[in-house]
């Protein structure tokens, strides 16, 4: 593919060409040094499911995605008055804890991709957890057992795929969540390296050496020659010509989990910031400073960042079904056909009705940690009908983060500072108002929907030297819509408290 002519006017180098892989789609973003959005293409890739609680992606698919979109977005930078040399770097954010196993040689995926959804490591977890081994995990790793995380994925895959595990033994094949196997593709298997962010998601990571380890890779069956380098987040991650594509290569600079992304374009720098993605699933980050903290409620200790080789720590609660749970409303059940509906169906009734759907359909995360557990919609009576159902589905989003959040303010020894809302589903006002109601906070939700790839882009600029400092990233100005709580505490939390009753309604009986 050619370039594309040359600007009279072009300027500096400082616009960014981002790649957001996510749980759905791949998207190529084209942005300005001060994260204005010029240009956009997306492709959506299928969702696998072999068997219930088994959920997997075809990573060549993937890569031909990242290929095509990015591609795409070059063709039109003309379009912009841009040229590829007023491109500063490629950089990279993407769906975390989902893992590849490919071929050194090739690239080639050697399986579909374990998604995190995934629920086949299950029963190798609680075999961990019942031996007593989840306190020097937590210790090690600031994560849980369980299998969202990559560990027992692979761990799965050594025990039941014997061709796989034979060339993990001998060398020819590697292990990457998604960054590492794009960043092997883009750079035609020169550079085999990720970011501590998505290092820090797999069950192999120490938080506090910042390197593999030894004895988590034994305990997964995990060989530690099959990982990856693992650098920075703002760090250099080779050159890419896109296959040959463009006729000069592009740094890639900025590699970052979506989510710790997406806390990076939130400004979140200083301790006690937060932020909530409402996406397939949701992520509540709560920067903690530069030292981790452990918590006692099921919240799990990852890193935000890694700049210049100080690290930054963050509390995680997971929502497993966030806007997932929209989608099966309309894929799954069929009660509405878009999701524009969603809200002015929701706005119809003056309340819940005393509905409510509990959407554990991969189990429940914080701050149950309950794989077994299983979707219910309770409360149900003859005067229900499906505005009921869709409001309920709503509603459980704003719900879990409320969970989410109690957890981690009592854990995180600093106050909460701001509360920043991004993803897909922040368009939907009822549903950031009633949050905004149930975490008693002010929530500043994000205008630019799209806050990981922006993060990596920022961090890019960061690494580059563009933007010198974290301080120089926050004076950028940025537009929000912000929702100031305004329900009664006292029906807030009557709606909270049939919730809690709700969720004890599906829990495994122990």
């Amino acid at each position: 593919m050619p370039a594309a002519p040359s600007s009279p006017n072009a300027s500096q180098a400082t616009h960014v060409l981002a790649l957001d892989q996510s749980t759905s789609a791949t998207k190529a973003l084209l942005f300005t040094r001060h994260g204005r959005l010029l240009d956009k293409e997306s492709r959506e890739h299928k969702q696998h499911y072999p068997q219930a609680g088994w959920v997997e992606h075809d990573a060549e698919e993937i890569w031909q995605n990242t290929l095509a979109t990015l591609r795409a977005v070059i063709t039109r930078l003309g379009d912009h008055g841009l040229s590829l040399a007023d491109l500063a770097c490629l950089s990279l954010t993407n769906q975390r804890e989902t893992i590849v196993l490919f071929d050194r040689v090739t690239g080639k995926p050697l399986h579909h991709a374990l998604v995190w959804q995934d629920r086949r490591g299950d029963a190798l977890c609680a075999s961990h957890i019942a031996a007593g081994r989840e306190p020097l995990v937590l210790q090690k790793t600031g994560l849980k057992i369980d299998g969202y995380f990559s560990g027992s994925k692979l761990q799965w895959l050594a025990q039941n795929k014997p061709d796989l595990r034979a060339k993990l033994a001998d060398g020819s094949a590697l292990i990457g969540t998604i960054d590492a196997y794009l960043v092997y593709r883009l750079t035609q298997g020169r550079v085999f390296a990720t970011d501590s962010t998505n290092a820090s998601r797999t069950l192999l990571f120490d938080l506090t050496t910042l390197k593999w380890d030894a004895d988590l890779c034994d305990l997964w069956e995990v060989p530690l020659k099959a990982l990856p380098e693992v650098r920075d987040s703002s760090a250099r991650f080779g050159e890419t010509t896109l296959d040959d594509a463009l006729t000069k290569p592009l740094p890639i600079v900025g590699v970052i989990g979506d989510s710790q992304a997406a806390l990076f374009a939130q400004r979140c720098y200083q301790p006690g910031a937060a932020k909530v993605t409402f996406g397939t699933g949701s992520s509540i980050l709560l920067n903690i400073g530069a030292k981790p903290r452990f918590s006692t409620r099921g919240v799990v200790t990852t890193l935000a960042w890694v700049h210049a080789g100080v690290p930054t720590y963050a509390f995680e609660g997971i929502i497993i079904s966030s806007a997932a749970t929209l989608t099966w409303l309309r894929d799954q059940l069929g009660v509405i056909r878009e999701m524009s509906e969603i809200e002015k169906l929701a706005r119809e009734l003056p309340d819940n009705g005393g509905v409510y759907l509990v959407p554990a359909f991969s189990g429940l995360g914080l701050p149950h940690w309950q794989p077994a557990a299983r979707a219910a919609i309770v409360g149900l009576s003859s005067h229900s009908d499906r505005r009921h159902v869709i409001r309920a589905g709503l509603e459980s989003i704003s719900y879990q983060v409320r969970d989410a959040l109690d957890a981690m303010r009592a854990d995180a020894g600093v106050p909460l500072v701001g509360l920043h809302g991004d993803g897909g589903a922040t368009t939907n006002a009822f549903l950031m108002q009633f949050t905004a109601d149930l975490a008693g906070a002010e929530l500043r939700v994000a205008t630019m929907s799209d806050c990981s790839p922006l993060g990596a882009a920022l961090a890019g600029l960061l690494g580059l030297g563009i933007f010198k400092s974290l301080d120089e990233i926050a004076a950028v100005p940025r537009g929000d819509v912000v929702y100031h709580p305004s329900m009664p505490a006292s029906q807030s939390s009557e709606y909270y408290a049939g919730w809690q009753r709700a969720v004890r309604q599906i829990l495994p009986v122990a």
